[in-house]
Order: C-alpha cells, then structure tokens, then sequence
C-alpha cells in the first residue's frame, strides 16, 4: 500500500496545480468581463498605483477617465497605454481630467468634466494620496489642513458630486484606496493617520447609506505601498522589538500586487480588504484586542528613536 501512495502523490499534486491554474484563468476572465465597457474613474492616475490600476482596467476593456494634477504625466500614461494595447481586444482610448484634490473649489467643476466625458460613471477608485513625516508640534496646522485636504475632503468631495449619478441610475461602485494608518496611528505620521482614519470612517458610513440604491462601496486598505524598486534594508531586525515590528510595518505592498487586488475587489464587489504582511496584520489586531500592549510597545519605539542621534 505504501508504494502506490508514493506513486499516486505527484498525480494529486499534479491534479491539484492543474485545477488551480484553471481556476486562475476563469478569474482572470471574469474580472476582466466584470468591467469591460464599464466607465472606471482613477484619481491620482500618474502615482504607482494609479498608473497600476490604469493599465489592469485599461487592457480588461474599461472605459477609463484618468485624473491627475500633472498634464504632461497624464499624457505620457496615455500613451503609454495606447502603445501597448493589443489590438485583438477591445479597448478605449482614455480620457484625460486636469484634478488636483487637495484644491476642494475646483473639484466640483472637475466632476461635471468627468461625468461629461461617458455620461456617467460606474466604478470611482479613489486613490489620491498625500503624505507628511514629523513629529506633531512641528507639523504646521497649514500643513495638517492641506493633507487633510488631499486625503479626505478632496475624495468626500467627489465622490459626492459623482454620487447622485449613481444612485440615479441605481448601479455603480465605489473603492477607496486607504491605508493600514485608517486602522491604527503610528508616530509622525498624525496629520496623515488622522485623514486616512476620517476617510474609512466616512466610506464606512456611507456603505450602508448606499445599499438601498444598490451602489457598492469598497475599501481597500494596505499597509504601505512601496515604490517598484524598493526592497527592505538588511539587518538585525531581531535586536529590538520595535524595530522588528515597525520596519516589518513599512515594508509595503508592490503596486502591481494592490491593483491586482483592487481588480479583485470590482470583481467580487468586497465591502472591505486589508492587504499587508502577517506584522501589520497582528498589529491590528493587537491595536484591537491588547490596546495597552500597543501603546506600550509604539511609545518604547518613539523614545528608542528619540534618543538615537540623526545623522546630519
């Protein structure tokens, strides 16, 4: 009985693969049929991920309106775009929106612009995103506003311009692109953590506002989205906990891997997808379940850190 086992193993793991591979290319196929033809808006389409998310709902035949605060940038993703589209499938050459977020006055203007383009909307992927680095007291509140600015009013702000066309039409959905700091705060990052956790507040209201008109609201929150070149340092991370845990904490997601998933949540039509490595998941729920173990270990990094001279 022994040897027909042994045998019979790489057949079953054989089996299974093959299975997998199917499985793989029927979800491919059906998320790309989930948005061909569909009229898919992506702020911020110059940034990694938007250029990411650009181009996996670009060659699945979405009708795209790409927003950005850079022309040139956004013309050169256009291009870029048109010149690798494989002319046995159909797609649609993108529509270009001048959109800086963090200026609130023209964002209703720009969302009349984008509703002019198709006539409507079916999926807005909120992906605008600012950042600042610094301890609280040195950050100016000029500055606390401006992110706030960028990562809450500015995506609140249009997604209430766009929404009506929506509910009207009782179809669409919407995905915010947050972060694991909409879930818990790190140190230096306040003004920062503080819109991205008023941005999952609101999107979390509004999915149940929305659920009658049967427009979907979708969060996607990974931990930080690294750059296409960026891999973590070597090191001893094992030498304090802190470090383990917080260099662990940001190293980020690639974005080809969050456009993939955001593809997937259109698809599936998730309500929430926390996207990280298996540390910033435990931080969260260590943030949930053991709040003082949180706080304790956060506050020994910011005085481990505070009394290590900087460079320079």
């Amino acid at each position: 009985m022994g040897v027909p086992a042994v045998l019979m193993l790489p057949l079953v793991l054989l089996g299974i693969s093959g299975l997998l591979f199917i499985y793989q290319e029927v979800s491919n196929l059906w998320s790309k049929s989930a948005v061909q033809n569909k009229v898919v808006v992506i702020t911020d389409a110059i940034s990694g991920l938007g250029k990411e998310c650009a181009r996996v709902f670009h060659t699945s035949g979405a009708r795209l309106v790409l927003c950005g605060k850079n022309w040139e940038r956004l013309q050169s993703l256009h291009d870029a775009l048109i010149s690798v589209a494989d002319p046995s499938k159909q797609t649609f050459t993108p529509k270009l929106v001048l959109l800086d977020l963090s200026d609130i006055s023209c964002v209703q203007d720009v969302a009349k612009e984008v509703l002019d383009c198709y006539g409507c909307v079916d999926i807005l992927i909120n992906n605008a995103s600012m950042k600042v680095k610094g301890p609280a007291h040195k950050i100016s509140l000029e500055l606390d506003k401006k992110i706030m600015d960028a990562n809450y009013f500015g995506p609140i702000t249009l997604t209430k311009a766009l929404l009506p066309n929506m509910i009207s039409r009782r179809t669409g959905q919407i995905v915010l692109v947050n972060n694991i700091q909409g879930k818990l705060g790190i140190p230096f990052r306040t003004a920062y953590a503080a819109a991205k956790h008023a941005a999952l507040g609101f999107f979390d209201c509004l999915r149940a506002e929305v659920e009658e008109y049967d427009v979907i609201v979708s969060t996607v929150s990974p931990s930080f989205i690294r750059s296409y070149h960026v891999h973590p340092g070597q090191g001893n991370w094992e030498a304090s906990i802190w470090k383990f845990f917080f260099r662990r904490l940001t190293y980020g997601v690639h974005p080809v891997d969050v456009a993939e998933e955001v593809m997937r949540t259109v698809r599936r039509k998730k309500q929430e997808v926390f996207l990280a490595n298996p540390i910033p998941k435990a931080a969260v729920y260590l943030r949930t379940f053991f709040p003082e173990v949180f706080f304790a270990v956060v506050a020994c990094g910011v005085k481990e850190k505070l009394n290590v001279p900087e460079e320079g």
